[in-house]
């Protein structure tokens, strides 16, 4: 490891093959914590090259527990994070909605590292009892339209960083990693990224999976979502455009109409404001145009047609019909499993 971290701090690149079996010994234990760290922070350095991420996701490919959702065709909207704008849990509610408009969703998730409030955060503290068990899952996503997926639990290699990152407290490749990483594989995405170059990584990846259809997004200003508050950079299967907040059909906002709060409770609270549509015009409006952009991937619509398809989804409560379903669900199951002795009278 010595070797391979002189080499890196000279500038040095990594190999598919390369990049894979490095993460899978750091990630098996036996690459001491500080050398682990500080293979880390060079790609907080420098930015990661096409070869490097894909041998890193099919490290981790290789070591997850995959689940087979297919025949449900369901979408992930999944930022990588690491944008440092602490913003409410965008994607997330985003998610609801465009399950809210009929449409299968995976959702890809883990708690924050360089943020108040990952999605796992919200989620969690919401009431949500995360689970690995494919039967439950696809009991979720039938009645429900949607399942949340719980990172750690699919990829049991995180555990051997997981403490490592948090200490850390910064971006690292794992951030990068997370979107290319769902164990459903889906076939559609809407991703967000924090950077240009990570952006055309994907763009690369992406392009070779010749039946995936995706939105990958990046905003001018730094943000791993559509933000409106500036343009955003959007690469589809059919080429790359930028789009203002009038494309959208919306007006332009600002940093501030998009801070989540100091706490997860203070992110809950905007979470569940938005979700009853009582939530200010900004926060409303962000998360519509996230659906929009996963919905306009599924159905093979333009965003217009997809904001209509979301503000029905929200305003209808449709959006809040499949987040309270989800954890009603979630509960229940979690009743009937507890042992007799628990369970209150």
């Amino acid at each position: 490891m010595k070797d391979i971290l002189n080499e890196l701090f000279n500038h040095g690149t990594l190999s598919r093959k390369a990049a894979c079996d490095i993460l899978t010994a750091i990630t098996s234990g036996t690459i001491n914590d500080a050398q682990t760290a500080a293979f880390l922070t060079v790609y907080g350095m420098r930015s990661i090259t096409v070869e490097e991420l894909a041998g890193f996701r099919d490290a981790m490919l290789e070591q997850a527990t995959i689940i087979d959702l297919s025949d449900f065709n369901p979408i992930d909207l999944c930022g990588t994070g690491g944008d440092g704008k602490d913003t409410f849990n965008i994607s997330t509610l985003a998610s609801f909605v465009t399950a809210g408009a009929g449409i299968p969703v995976a959702k890809h998730g883990n708690y924050g590292v360089s943020s108040v409030s990952g999605s796992s955060n919200v989620m969690e503290h919401l009431g949500f009892v995360f689970t690995n068990d494919p039967e439950v899952i696809r009991e979720q996503i039938t009645k429900t339209n949607i399942t949340f997926l719980h990172a750690p639990l699919f990829h049991p290699a995180m555990k051997a960083v997981a403490p490592i990152r948090k200490q850390l407290g910064i971006k690292t490749f794992f951030n990068m990693l997370g979107p290319l990483v769902n164990p459903a594989k889906p076939k559609l995405q809407s991703v967000g990224v924090f950077n240009l170059q990570l952006a055309r990584n994907y763009e690369y990846l992406f392009q070779s999976e010749t039946d995936k259809k995706y939105a990958i997004l990046h905003a001018h200003d730094g943000y791993d979502e559509v933000s409106l508050t500036g343009k955003v950079r959007l690469a589809k299967n059919n080429g790359v455009s930028d789009l203002s907040a009038s494309d959208f059909g919306m007006e332009t906002l600002k940093q501030a109409d998009l801070y989540g709060g100091e706490t997860v409770k203070d992110a809950a609270q905007i979470f569940i404001k938005v979700l009853e549509n009582k939530a200010t015009k900004a926060q409303k409006n962000v998360v519509l145009a996230n659906a929009a952009t996963a919905i306009s991937v599924a159905k093979d619509i333009n965003i217009l047609e997809a904001i209509d398809l979301a503000r029905i989804s929200l305003e209808t409560g449709k959006a809040l019909e499949s987040f309270r379903k989800l954890i009603e669900l979630n509960c229940s199951r979690a009743n009937r499993t507890r042992p007799q002795s628990t369970q209150r009278a």
